[in-house]
This record gives C-alpha cells, sequence and structure tokens, in this order.
C-alpha cells in the first residue's frame, strides 16, 4: 500500500508540472494533492503547518492565475475576446504538431481574439503580445510553485522512515 500511494503522489506530482502550462488542470493544486497524498503514507512525516500553508500558497497561485493574464491583457489595452483567444490558442498550440506550439497558440489566439473585439491590427497586436506575457508570467509562477512541491516531495520521500512494503 506504501509504494502505490508514493506512485499515486508522484503522478499528482508530475501532472501537477504538466498543468502549470494546461488551462484544464491547476498545476500547484494538484501537487499539493500529492503531497496530501504523500501525509497518509506510513513513516512520512508532514505536519499539518506545512500542509495548510502550502495549500494557501496553492489557492493564492490558482486565484493569482486568473488575474495575471488579465492584468497584462488589460495593461496592453486587451479585452475578454484576447483573454478567451489565449486560452483557445494555447490548446491548438499543445494539440497541434507546430514546433513552439505551445509559445506560438496562445499569442495567435489573442491576436485572433483581438482583431474579433476590434478590427485595428496595431492595437490587436500590442494587447495580444500583453495577453501572450500575462500567459507566459502565470505560466512561469506555477511552474515554479510546482518544482517547488516536487522538491518538498522529493525531500520527505528521502525521509522515509520504516517498511516499504
Amino acid at each position: 500500500m506504501e509504494l502505490f500511494l508514493v506512485f499515486i503522489a508522484l503522478m499528482l506530482m508530475l501532472l501537477g508540472i504538466i498543468g502549470s502550462f494546461l488551462p484544464i488542470l491547476p498545476g500547484p493544486l494538484t501537487s499539493w494533492v500529492g503531497l496530501l497524498v504523500l501525509h497518509f503514507t506510513d513513516g512520512i512525516e508532514l505536519s499539518h503547518t506545512f500542509l495548510i500553508t502550502t495549500l494557501a500558497i496553492a489557492v493564492f497561485i490558482y486565484i493569482l492565475d486568473y488575474i495575471i493574464p488579465a492584468i497584462g491583457t488589460k495593461r496592453f489595452g486587451g479585452s475578454r475576446s484576447g483573454m478567451i483567444g489565449t486560452t483557445l490558442g494555447l490548446i491548438v498550440g499543445l494539440l497541434s504538431p507546430i514546433p513552439f506550439g505551445i509559445i506560438i497558440g496562445p499569442f495567435i489566439g489573442a491576436l485572433i481574439g483581438e482583431m474579433i473585439h476590434r478590427n485595428d491590427i496595431e492595437k490587436a497586436l500590442k494587447a495580444a503580445f500583453g495577453s501572450f506575457i500575462g500567459f507566459i508570467a502565470s505560466s512561469f509562477l506555477k511552474f515554479i510553485v510546482a518544482l517547488i512541491f516536487l522538491g518538498f516531495f522529493i525531500i520527505k520521500l528521502s525521509n522515509h522512515k520504516g517498511a516499504w512494503f
């Protein structure tokens, strides 16, 4: 049972890292669930303070994930259409075999969204750039937190006391 829980926790940690870039998965929250699963294994001690603190950080990052792209979009004169386009462009970029689709997709999506909203290419390019910058900043922040949670996972796992079987 111990190895099964550790395996599930590891899969959640990796899914959390992937979720840092996918808008469908809440990356740091998924990684936190991995830490929670690790808490239920015998021989690994995670204090309630540690779990509550890391949960608070994961929830804070989850909320910021919605605020940062909006700030980037608004700062560069973008609209809600640009933000929707960024998300759709990310999904298309991830699913298409285009090199660097995860980077190109959000920008093209934001540009198309802004062009639909207003027919001014210069303003649409500026807003698309802002939306793209917001997305990149948000994804980077989620990725860093998910990596830190993975580091906690590895440290706690290396301090395992007890039998594995």
